[in-house]
């Protein structure tokens, strides 16, 4: 059984989104976490080695980071084809968008939210303004990130690209709306959406 330690409306909402793509057996833990304003505490009962989500536990086995979880999960329930696996071609790009997702996208989102410079050269991200055209690149040949199948690399940005959808923090695109879209219409998303109460 997983357990999903959980903050409402927050990055670990996603993995209500994969958990009920994968058809895996999971358990809800609210956990509390520090707040924007500076308020509020980690959660003892939370894994996690710094209080946030998301993180799971797998029967005592503890997973953390959004990328290590969907590799994870997608590789323990490997009959939902959401993850190539090792010797599938795609392997490669799987892993590299995974990375990708954790090791530049977030933090150019992040930094732009935050108003940081992304230091040039000196950084291992970018800033959104040119992390944006690789994604991009990777939407305008197929309707998801690995192609034409849905995976858990689009759970990542999709569900990101939704949250941002309205905002001036990413740079708009005829490819998004109908990604977003494609992401949003999803059962898995409306079901993870009525699980993610607090």
């Amino acid at each position: 059984m997983i357990t999903l330690y959980h903050r409402p409306k927050t990055r670990s909402s996603r993995f209500l989104f994969l958990l009920e793509e994968l058809g895996a057996p999971y358990r809800i833990q609210i956990v509390t976490t520090r707040n924007r304003d500076g308020t509020g505490a980690p959660d003892p009962a939370n894994p996690h080695p710094h209080g946030k989500v998301p993180a799971i536990s797998d029967d005592g086995v503890v997973v953390f980071e959004s990328p290590a979880i969907a590799l994870y999960l997608t590789d323990k329930f490997p009959q939902s084809g959401l993850g190539p696996l090792v010797g599938d071609p795609q392997r490669g790009a799987y892993l590299s968008w995974l990375a990708y997702y954790g090791d530049v996208f977030e933090p150019a989102i992040m930094s732009k939210v935050m108003k940081v410079e992304v230091p040039r050269g000196t950084a291992g991200w970018v800033a959104v303004e040119e992390m944006m055209p690789a994604v991009l690149a990777r939407l305008s040949r197929a309707p998801y990130m690995l192609g034409e199948q849905f995976s858990a690399v689009d759970v990542l940005y999709g569900s990101t690209f939704a949250l941002f959808a309205q905002s001036n923090l990413i740079p708009h695109s005829p490819l998004l709306e109908p990604y977003v879209q494609s992401i949003l219409k999803r059962p898995s998303f409306a079901r993870a959406l009525a699980r993610d109460t607090g």
